[in-house]
């Protein structure tokens, strides 16, 4: 920004909101290799544990009256396997552990980024674009391995004209290769701006004039980021779901 290069030169207001999400070594240097230990890493990391610590420790006593801990875990499990069942139908209700997987890890991952001097893993296109490409994958094949030559007619619109059908197959099949990029965008940019928004206002807290202004701002918006946080979670899991319906029922 032009405005920063100014205030590093005269003392004035010098912020970066983007430098949150650099992708840094935990043990020092520069250098960031396939195998390196990184911040997303950690971050990760704890992600899952925190999954692991919710799900299987914090239900391991299946109390007849639930704690805190096994009523979130129960809630969550029922909140999952009704929208695996509404949209995939019995058939999809076998893939609900994957689903389940994905929901719990995306927003954790979500929540876990608004932590004060934390990570957030998913606002990273590299996280986003792994999960979305594994869900394509995963549909694909399930597709053919289900039904064979007849997930094809996912792309051929029957009910449309004769005339039609070809141009229509190829719009189909464009848009069927576009999921996993806006499946992972979604998350990602979405996630990054309302950081990267708190971030700036976070920098003009600093100017005593309009500091309570900024607090009252980044009060409200953090407020927002938590909301978003579990939509764009249950938002990429129902999108799964939907894909998953056309693996189990393309004719549906």
């Amino acid at each position: 920004m032009a405005t920063e290069a100014q205030g590093e030169s005269s003392g004035g207001l010098v912020f970066h909101p983007m430098d949150q999400f650099q992708v840094r070594p935990l043990f020092g240097g520069d250098h960031v290799a396939w195998y390196t230990p990184t911040n997303v890493t950690l971050w990760m990391a704890i992600t899952i544990l925190a999954v692991i610590l919710l799900l299987i420790v914090g239900s391991s006593r299946r109390a007849m009256v639930p704690n805190r801990r096994q009523s979130i875990a129960e809630l969550a499990y029922g909140f999952v396997y009704k929208m695996v069942e509404d949209i995939c139908g019995k058939d999809g209700v076998r893939y609900f552990p994957y689903v389940m997987t994905l929901f719990m890890f995306i927003l954790f991952a979500n929540m876990l980024g608004l932590i004060p001097m934390s990570f957030t893993t998913t606002s990273h296109i590299a996280v986003t674009g792994l999960l979305a490409l594994m869900v394509f994958v995963t549909v694909t094949v399930l597709g053919f391995v289900l039904n064979g030559a007849a997930f094809l007619g996912l792309f051929w619109p029957r009910e449309a004209p004769l005339a039609l059908r070809p141009v229509l197959a190829v719009i189909e099949l464009i848009s069927y290769f576009v999921r996993p990029v806006s499946h992972s965008v979604r998350l990602a940019g979405t996630m990054m701006a309302g950081h990267a928004v708190i971030k700036v206002f976070a920098a003009f807290a600093a100017v005593a004039l309009i500091s309570p202004l900024s607090i009252l701002a980044i009060t409200a918006i953090y407020g927002l980021d938590l909301l978003v946080a579990f939509i764009q979670a249950y938002v990429f899991t129902i999108l799964t779901c939907v894909y998953l319906k056309d693996a189990v029922n393309p004719g549906h």
